[in-house]
């Protein structure tokens, strides 16, 4: 029962949190337009962020794995919570200063990327083996579900009262999140440190030794360049050709009501094959791509969206479950980070090449080959003999800690 409450907790904090995040994206954007900055500033202060979650990601997982995951995210959240804080009082008095946001976007994201190695640590020790799943699919719902009311909610407030309210909710949802990792219980046992440099290799290694892993993470990296350029080409489908500004809304609805559709399949649907079944649902993807092309009409265009996102999202918790299942919890941070990192490098360079391909060869051609790359990427893992064969871990399995080599940094299970 104590694992469970935790579990509560850090999903009642998340959520808050997840949402408050929405009203930040909304804060951040009418901030600085109004303060006259433009889209040059704003995409100034958006590069920032990213450069800073992709330098301090392999970092975050080590000491995600070094210290108890709790302390890593009351530290991160605490300096998002200051920075969310200043940038209110910042556009509350009216003196933008745009090094200034860009240096606390920096310092905010590079916190960000200690948080999630260290929740990915955590999630495992909060939960049985055999509710692994279920658990993943909830947060994926209830993240999936906050990334649609967040920013709706963010408008209105922001509309209503002004940008610095949202940077000003956001900060008190980071220390709700705070608050809710203070109470947990759990304890992940951890062993002796090596070097930062020893302890990266480690986690490579865990990687590399899985042909399943290593495979899903290149894998992921094609994928997510092509779905980089999607993401940009779709919204501008949606405006120039679908109708306009309502449209891309309606459509940001479908895909958030596919998220949650999928977590709630993934809550009941367990295959023994889990991360087989993953990779399947998520060759549905393409049809949401497709429907920009062919037949290029709204209610498709909201259907594939639904169906897309539901195999995306089905997708996700079978693989974080994969590798809760698979991976030693010494190493989960490590990993995680890896995965984070190999995904968010990718996307970058869809979005930039998204302009350049459309003019060169049509949306249409571009949305197509981006499809058949979604497509190819999802289905050439399983002819990875780990992708088709794994399976999910019983409490038998996984649960009495495993003894660790000497001289590396690790953990035991909890």
């Amino acid at each position: 029962m104590t694992r469970i409450s935790d579990f509560r907790l850090l999903a009642t904090g998340q959520t808050l949190s997840w949402i408050g995040n929405g009203f930040q994206t909304v804060a951040l954007a009418v901030a600085v337009v109004q303060a006259g900055g433009g889209a040059r500033d704003l995409g100034l202060v958006m590069a920032c962020s990213v450069t800073a979650m992709l330098a301090c990601t392999l970092f975050g997982g080590v000491w995600a794995d070094r210290l108890q995951p709790q302390r890593v995210m009351v530290v991160s959240d605490l300096v998002r919570l200051l920075g969310a804080a200043a940038m209110a009082v910042m556009f509350a008095v009216d003196d933008y200063h745009l090094l200034l946001l860009c240096a606390l976007a920096t310092i905010s994201a590079g916190a960000g990327s200690f948080f999630s190695p260290a929740m990915i640590s955590l999630k495992p020790l909060l939960v049985p083996v055999d509710k692994r799943q279920a658990a993943n699919a909830t947060l994926s719902m209830l993240q999936t579900g906050s990334s649609v009311a967040g920013p709706a909610l963010g408008g209105l407030t922001v509309a209503a009262l002004g940008a610095p309210a949202g940077f000003a909710v956001n900060a008190a949802s980071f220390l709700a999140s705070m608050a809710a990792a203070l109470l947990l219980r759990v304890r992940a046992e951890r062993g002796p440190r090596a070097s930062m440099l020893r302890e990266l290799a480690d986690g490579w290694r865990e990687v590399s030794s899985r042909d399943w892993l290593v495979g899903g993470l290149f894998g992921a990296t094609v994928y997510h360049i092509a779905n980089g350029v999607i993401l940009v080409l779709v919204q501008v489908v949606a405006i120039e050709r679908l109708g306009g500004a309502a449209a891309a809304g309606f459509v940001a609805s479908a895909e958030g009501l596919g998220g949650v559709i999928g977590a709630a399949v993934a809550m009941r649907l367990k295959p023994k094959r889990l991360l087989r079944a993953g990779w399947l649902t998520l060759m549905l993807m393409p049809l949401w791509a497709l429907a920009y092309v062919w037949p290029a009409q709204l209610t498709a265009v909201l259907a594939g969206a639904i169906i897309g996102y539901a195999g995306l999202i089905y997708f996700d918790v079978a693989w974080e479950t994969a590798i809760q299942d698979n991976v030693p919890h010494r190493a989960l941070g490590r990993v995680g980070s890896w995965d984070t990192l190999t995904s968010f490098i990718a996307m970058p360079a869809g979005n930039v090449l998204a302009g350049p391909l459309s003019q060169a060869y049509g949306t249409d051609r571009v949305l197509t080959v981006c499809a058949g790359v979604l497509l190819t990427s999802a289905l050439s893992q399983l002819f990875i003999p780990g992708s088709r064969r794994l399976t999910r871990a019983t409490p038998e399995q996984t649960e009495p800690p495993t003894p660790l080599p000497t001289g590396i940094a690790t953990s035991t299970k909890a």
